[in-house]
């Protein structure tokens, strides 16, 4: 009698644990739980060759374009200053890709499409803890481990970091940091007030070339003079 009456006792818990498990999951969640998105890339721009290669791909789908084919297409000048060494020279990229792949490019605006492109740098103030990509710690152990079979096996330890220096310099060339800086750039063909192409991309930059991309707000952002201290002779 009594033990049946412990078993009872022992399913009620597991049945309420059950359930409050079931309601924990379902109702008491008092703000969305965060989680990460699949595993993606984002690449780096470091080089004007980089630019070059943004520049082909923007040529090659304005070209593919049926709504853009045979069309004149005009590219406004970007020697302002707040445009910045990228506006200047994507924009000589691009008509260069451009007329390479057959477009006709011209210099009259009032007889063509307006080709522009807007650049959005984007500084990420507090972006928490990013964590390493799948496998990261694991290949970090099994460098470890290489590492430490010739204490063991082989004559002088110090071999034993060879195989695995030749694993990072084959993958290395791929590694880079997250960074805290992006910059979102906007290429559309306009026929007046309508939009007949628009493309977006996405890059990681280096802080120090941020003036690049935007030097007025790096202008803007900078931090102030240190304040001056005058000297006098008087007590």
């Amino acid at each position: 009698m009594f033990a049946s009456r412990r078993l009872a006792r022992s399913c009620l818990v597991l049945a309420l644990a059950a359930l409050q498990t079931g309601c924990f999951y379902r109702h008491m969640a008092q703000a969305p739980v965060a989680t990460t998105y699949p595993y993606s890339e984002q690449q780096r721009m470091q080089a004007a060759h980089h630019w070059e290669i943004l520049a082909r791909h923007e040529a090659d789908r304005m070209l593919d374009s049926e709504r853009l084919r045979f069309r004149p297409l005009y590219l406004a000048p970007a020697s302002a200053p707040e445009n910045g060494e990228f506006a200047r020279g994507y924009r000589a990229l691009l008509t260069s890709e451009l007329v390479s792949g057959g477009a006709p490019v011209t210099l009259d605006p009032l007889s063509a499409l307006e080709v522009r492109f807007d650049v959005e740098v984007v500084h990420h103030r507090d972006r928490g803890f990013v964590r390493p990509t799948e496998g990261a710690f694991t290949a970090l152990a099994a460098g470890v481990a290489v590492a430490t079979v010739p204490f063991n096996h082989w004559a002088e330890p110090a071999l034993g970091l060879i195989p695995a220096a030749m694993g990072a310099d084959v993958v290395s060339g791929s590694w880079t940091h997250t960074g805290d800086e992006e910059v979102i750039i906007t290429t559309q063909v306009l026929d007046g007030t309508e939009v007949l192409y628009s493309s977006s991309n996405l890059y990681y930059i280096n802080r120090g070339d941020r003036g690049q991309y935007a030097p007025d707000r790096a202008v803007r952002q900078a931090p102030p003079p240190p304040p001056s201290v005058s000297v006098s002779s008087q007590w």
